[in-house]
């Protein structure tokens, strides 16, 4: 896939690249063109292992860019394992290639390894696209990313060197790197110092830049925003019984205490008082009130509830229909 990627490589023949050479290792350079900063060193020791008990399984790939010159195009972690043990000669494919697509194929075959640490792969594609003057639209779409994907990557190459190579160096995460990137360079500088030294995590990191910014911290924010969360969970674990029954039992709670204080307290007998039209009236408004604030929660929550309500001379009449299919 990568050598037909932006039309690089369409004119070589299937012949042309199954037919393995031996090329000495004293005649071939390492792609100028290369991404990959960092070389684990370990895992180099690893390949080289593998090499020396298996073989090479799959050739290095390389072009001619000088008369018995060669530079690699893909491979150069094998080209490394191989000095390692010392070969001579590499078992090698050539390609013929120019500048311009020998840059991107190498470009391209590191980024579809996914090995690439995020500050490798942003210059991989910012490289990219100046080689082959691509958008981000057209880069994205080639390499099978979203363009959020790939602008979200190409921000990071707004970050100063020391934080890059910070990155690169797996000293910070690229989160920690994201973090900074609304900060001038002496910001940028000093908090990085800051989060190597102090050992910050990355929620820290974040609301040290935003005191920094004058900004409301992102801790506080996701804070109240979870307990929003639990107090929405606890009213929707509450029943439209169970509010009813509270709102009926501190209503005659109230009134219990009301009557205990106004009874006088040497009158052992008394005569009860028959409730009034207008008390009895006001307790079956509360009733009611309670049902419809009842059906009103419900109603929020998505329920498709309909209510007919008459108000005849002995009773509130209230019918409700809630369908089986919401």
């Amino acid at each position: 896939m990568a050598f037909s990627l932006f039309g690089i490589g369409k004119n070589n023949s299937d012949s042309t690249k199954n037919k393995v050479v031996e090329v000495k290792l004293d005649q071939i350079i390492p792609n100028r063109y290369q991404p990959r900063k960092v070389f684990d060193q370990d895992g180099i020791r690893e390949l080289a292992q593998t090499i020396d008990e298996h073989g090479l399984l799959q050739p290095i790939v390389l072009r001619e860019y000088e008369p018995a010159k060669f530079e690699i195009i893909a491979g150069e972690r094998r080209y490394r394992a191989m000095k390692l043990l010392k070969w001579e000669k590499a078992p090698a494919i050539i390609e013929k290639m120019s500048d311009q697509e020998t840059a991107s194929l190498a470009l391209i075959e590191n980024l579809q390894r996914s090995q690439l640490s995020s500050v490798e792969e942003a210059q991989a594609y910012r490289q990219l696209m100046d080689l082959n003057h691509l958008t981000q639209s057209q880069l994205a779409k080639g390499m099978g990313k979203s363009q959020s994907f790939v602008a979200n990557k190409l921000r990071l190459l707004r970050l100063i060197t020391p934080v890059q190579t910070a990155i690169l160096d797996h000293r910070i995460s690229e989160r920690h790197g994201r973090a900074l990137l609304d900060l001038d360079e002496k910001q940028q500088r000093e908090m990085l110092m800051r989060i190597v030294n102090e050992r910050l995590t990355v929620r820290q990191t974040e609301d040290e830049v935003a005191r920094l910014l004058g900004r409301p911290l992102p801790s506080e924010i996701a804070e109240q925003k979870a307990a929003a969360k639990r107090k929405e969970l606890a009213s929707l674990e509450s029943s439209p019984e169970d509010q009813y029954e509270e709102a009926v039992e501190a209503k005659v709670t109230t009134a219990a205490s009301a009557t205990a204080k106004k009874q006088p307290a040497k009158r052992k007998t008394s005569r009860k008082k028959k409730p009034t039209k207008t008390s009895q009236a006001n307790d079956a408004r509360l009733a009611l009130n309670t049902i419809k604030k009842s059906i009103k929660l419900a109603t929020s929550n998505g329920f498709a509830i309909k209510t007919h309500e008459k108000d005849n001379d002995d009773v509130y009449q209230l019918t409700i229909e809630i369908p089986k299919h919401q």
